[in-house]
């Protein structure tokens, strides 16, 4: 498996649809699946590809002049608990880094609400990310958005 930075903005498009679309659990709502693959195409990518397919990635947006947030990351199903998430992510905190950010954030949903999302916040801290805060109506009352962050420095 290979890491690699992905700079083509139709590459991103066509990488973040590929598997956002097989991961309807995570990726259900066709309007924010959409919008994450639109807003790919702008974003620091990071794919994790084997034999030039893409297994997963990761996107970094800049949302302050020291804070990049972790704005989607996706792998395939079948490609789970096999290190390439945290493989992606450290590289991309690497490149954070690199780029002088002092903090990295993630919003996901609030751990208790769904089995997939648990997994997805047990993630995250495994990672080093510590809760941070709760918006309940971010999103929407039934989707309460926990935001966790880490130091970069």
């Amino acid at each position: 498996m290979l890491i690699e930075q992905i700079t083509d903005k139709t590459e991103k498009e066509t990488i973040s649809r590929q598997i956002l679309e097989a991961l309807p659990d995570w990726f259900g709502i066709p309007e924010a699946r959409e919008e994450y693959i639109s807003d790919s195409r702008e974003q620091i990518m990071l794919a994790a590809k084997e034999n030039e397919r893409a297994l997963g990635f990761i996107c970094l947006k800049e949302t302050g002049k020291e804070t990049v947030e972790l704005a989607v990351m996706g792998v395939l199903k079948e490609h789970h608990r096999q290190g390439i998430g945290k493989s992606l992510f450290n590289s991309a905190k690497e490149i954070a880094a690199g780029k002088g950010y002092s903090f990295m954030q993630v919003k996901t949903v609030q751990m208790g609400r769904y089995k997939e999302y648990d997994e997805t916040n047990l993630f995250y801290i495994s990672l080093g990310f510590k809760e941070f805060e709760v918006f309940p109506t971010l999103w929407d009352q039934c989707n309460p958005c926990q935001i966790y962050v880490m130091s970069l420095k």
